[in-house]
């Protein structure tokens, strides 16, 4: 099985951004040495202990640092954004990394209704043209557009050797739809969807139309996970994080992620514990042989070409462990 990491570079309750960005490069090192197959940095505005806004950043870093695991953006958000620019950056990337470099886009805010505003003044009506943003995304990453358009000269410069792969996330059957139309692979967050994944992801493999000759579809799962030496140990580290998720849905979690000790001195009402017990039932939580068979099974239901793991934790340590005893059953 593939194994891949999605790095949401959470702040911990003791950290500042600055030790959360750097714990996400150690991250990817510790990757890379375990045999993942590609790293992964999300792109999120304004939100409580979340450290990376801006995942070209953060890649140009991490690509400095490492040399052979594939790095990209889980995701860019495309309507935020001029398709030009971001083939531009990815490029560049990609000139600087060769063969490494992956495109993930997605259609996301990554933030408040007012950080939306700051960002963009017509985010809504880019939504509604996706379509039209991955097509042109697409061309000027291939240099492909027809002779008469308007951009038919525009070159995203510096054009590389090997262009960034473009992959399309989501968590609906509009984006499933969007993904096997373009031709591209397609990554679904399982770890943050209610709707029938395995539905979606078998739409997409039936509406997939290839960009060119022996092009297939691609699928990747991402899923939270944490895995500890036993399932008691797992859960008890678990807990920051799920707290965290309670605080930050209700606008709280400023302080960021939460020490196990902080948090199991928080109260929560009614209505927060059934949100809790939601969100660990989307969590695969044990020891390294429970969390083995659960991956496994996951593949199996989904039909995925690969699983993305996003673990966070409030101590680094913790969550390289955890993705450490997972290579260990499935890599090495």
């Amino acid at each position: 099985m593939k194994l891949s990491i999605l790095d949401l570079s959470p702040i911990s309750s003791d950290q500042t951004a600055q030790h959360a960005l750097t714990a996400s490069m150690e991250l990817a090192q510790t990757g890379e040495r375990l045999g993942y197959t590609r790293y992964w940095a999300a792109e999120h505005h304004d939100l409580p202990g979340l450290a990376c806004p801006a995942p070209e950043v953060l890649l140009s870093y991490i690509g400095a640092r490492t040399n052979t695991i594939r790095i990209g953006s889980g995701a860019v958000l495309l309507p935020h954004y001029k398709a030009y620019k971001v083939a531009e950056l990815f490029n560049m990337m990609a000139a600087l990394f060769p063969g490494r470099i992956d495109l993930g886009i997605g259609r996301a805010p990554g933030g408040s209704a007012e950080v939306t505003n700051a960002l963009s003044d017509n985010f809504l009506q880019n939504v509604g043209k996706m379509p039209d943003l991955v097509k042109e995304l697409l061309h000027f990453l291939n240099k492909d557009f027809p002779i008469d358009h308007k951009y038919a000269k525009v070159t995203a410069s510096p054009y590389p050797e090997t262009p960034p792969v473009p992959w399309l996330l989501g968590t609906s059957k509009k984006s499933g739809l969007l993904a096997a139309k373009n031709g591209l692979a397609y990554t679904f967050g399982q770890f943050m969807s209610d709707q029938d994944g395995a539905a979606i992801i078998q739409e997409y493999i039936d509406n997939f139309q290839p960009r060119k000759q022996g092009d297939k579809p691609q699928v990747i799962v991402t899923v939270s996970a944490l895995c500890a030496e036993t399932a008691d140990k797992a859960e008890e580290i678990a807990l920051s994080s799920l707290i965290w998720e309670i605080q930050k849905d209700k606008g709280g979690g400023q302080q960021g992620v939460p020490s196990i000790e902080e948090a199991k001195h928080v109260k929560l009402n009614e209505k927060e514990k059934d949100s809790f017990y939601k969100k660990k039932q989307k969590m695969i939580i044990g020891s390294p042989h429970e969390v083995k068979q659960k991956l496994i099974d996951l593949q199996t239901y989904y039909q995925a070409d690969e699983i993305m793991i996003n673990t966070i934790t409030h101590h680094p340590t913790h969550r390289t462990d955890s993705y450490k005893l997972i290579a260990e059953k499935f890599i090495s």
